[in-house]
């Protein structure tokens, strides 16, 4: 069983509570300086993720046909229908619901600690790295929600699947998840990372979710290598 993506989920619901009940109360310029230190803080978090690299070409190869593959299917436009219509069943009127649900799903869902520690839920079951991750995800949940509102929140569903299905893959391809692969992954991811920052801080409006085909590529073209050498 997943449990440290359960314990994961547990600690952003809480921290989500926190910050809505935050939301209400902070006046527009503490919700200004909160949301650039985030920006600025992801961006920081992506940089560490994207030195990772292990073959640049195949990053850049990655992101390329990624973001063509997304920008074809318009991965945005149906993350933003989805969504909308999450938020149309709860019935929220808040304006960064997508937003918020988004960029909470990227940065809780695309980092080494989600790779790796649910790899190791899986293959060795040990669940420390996911419970640290817990405890990092509840704290910055607070400041999300604090700033996007109530879509944050219902980011749990994407990391419930996509942090629980990487440790259901993990126990059936123990060996697939070599230390090139997860480097190669923990850089694309940072990359994405670092767009994420960029949007926050309202530098440049980067289509995010149109990269996530990104994450699937890097993985082919990082075992394609594998097998020629």
């Amino acid at each position: 069983m997943p449990i440290g993506t359960f314990a994961n989920v547990i600690a952003v619901i809480i921290g989500s509570l926190i910050g809505l009940l935050l939301h209400k109360r902070f006046p527009e310029k503490i919700k200004l300086i909160v949301f650039q230190a985030i920006g600025l803080g992801t961006i920081i978090i992506g940089i560490q993720m994207a030195l990772k690299v292990e073959d640049l070409l195949v990053l850049i190869f990655s992101l390329l046909i990624g973001g063509i593959i997304g920008q074809i299917i318009d991965l945005e436009k149906h993350f933003e229908k989805l969504g909308n219509v999450v938020k149309n069943k709860i019935k929220s009127n808040n304006e960064n619901f997508v937003e918020g649900l988004i960029t909470a799903f990227l940065i809780f869902c695309i980092g080494s600690m989600t790779i790796i520690g649910a790899i190791d839920e899986g293959i060795r079951h040990d669940h420390s790295l996911l419970f640290t991750k817990s405890i990092l995800d509840g704290f910055t949940s607070v400041a999300l929600a604090s700033t996007y509102g109530i879509g944050v929140l219902f980011s749990i569903i994407p990391l419930l699947i996509y942090q629980g299905g990487i440790t259901f893959l993990a126990m059936q391809f123990q060996n697939f998840f070599s230390e090139t692969l997860i480097n190669q992954l923990t850089a694309v991811g940072g990359v994405l990372i670092l767009g994420i920052g960029i949007n926050l801080l309202e530098i440049q409006k980067i289509k995010i979710t149109n990269l996530l085909p990104a994450l699937v590529v890097v993985i082919i073209l990082t075992v394609m290598i594998k097998k020629l050498i």
